[in-house]
């Protein structure tokens, strides 16, 4: 046989191979509209509740929150904290667009802007943005999946922030389960392309009928000794709340 037809047939097999490697991803892949479905909803639902833990370390001190936690819809939240008992009462409150926070120490509603939606919430890690849920990934971000990823094991799922719409991120990139419905990890990139936090899901469990990841670890790339954890205790989906809960003078009174 000569050099010409082994190259020829070394070619075909190869072609065969990349065909049938990309039919059987394809065949595999999830749909990238329920993905992104999922990751919108992932601790919500109609309406929630639930109570969390919530652990901030740096280099020299550690906090641990513990919290009560509301939401109605894409639109109502509410967070309390119980303990410690300094900061026990302290609340944020998120209605449409608005977010207030009430500090019962000194009795006082203060109404945070949407441009410090992205600030540190109660001086963690997490941002007001993580804890109220106002981004929304089908609406601010064109997402595609990209492949398989081997570290760790799952489907690659990278999602670009759309033209005109004002934010931190300009690029998150998630792996995720193989089935396509639980997050693995999340790597956040700021405006300039730069690695700023990783965030990873693990401790799967059932709650309430709905498979969830209770346990969030959050590591800020840019600020090396930092972490902050999000333990779930509980939480319950599709539960009736009315809406007088989420309100300014239910906020003052709880």
């Amino acid at each position: 046989m000569c050099r010409r037809t082994i190259r020829r047939a070394i070619l075909s097999s190869l072609i065969v191979s990349i065909f049938f490697t990309s039919n059987a991803m394809a065949a595999g892949m999830p749909n990238i509209k329920d993905v992104v479905h999922r990751l919108d909803d992932l601790f919500r639902s109609s309406a929630s509740t639930g109570h969390v833990e919530l652990i901030a370390k740096t280099e020299t001190q550690t906090r641990h929150l513990k919290m009560r936690i509301w939401s109605k819809g894409k639109d109502k939240s509410l967070i309390i904290i119980d303990d410690p008992v300094r900061e026990a009462g302290t609340a944020t409150l998120k209605v449409g667009n608005n977010l207030w926070n009430y500090l019962p120490k000194i009795s006082r509603t203060i109404r945070i802007p949407p441009s410090m939606m992205l600030s540190s919430w109660m001086g963690t890690d997490f941002t007001n943005d993580d804890l109220v849920k106002d981004t929304s990934y089908e609406r601010d971000f064109e997402t595609s999946i990209e492949g398989r990823s081997n570290d760790p094991v799952g489907w690659r799922v990278v999602m670009n922030v759309r033209p005109g719409v004002v934010g931190r991120w300009q690029k998150i990139e998630f792996v995720i389960n193989d089935e396509g419905t639980l997050p693995v990890v999340a790597l956040y990139f700021d405006r300039k392309g730069r690695l700023a936090r990783t965030m990873r899901f693990t401790d799967i469990k059932v709650m309430d009928g709905r498979k969830i990841p209770t346990h969030v670890i959050l590591e800020a790339n840019d600020q090396p000794g930092h972490q902050t954890e999000l333990h779930y205790l509980d939480m319950k989906f599709d539960v009736a709340l009315p809406d007088s809960l989420f309100s300014l003078s239910q906020l003052e009174r709880q």
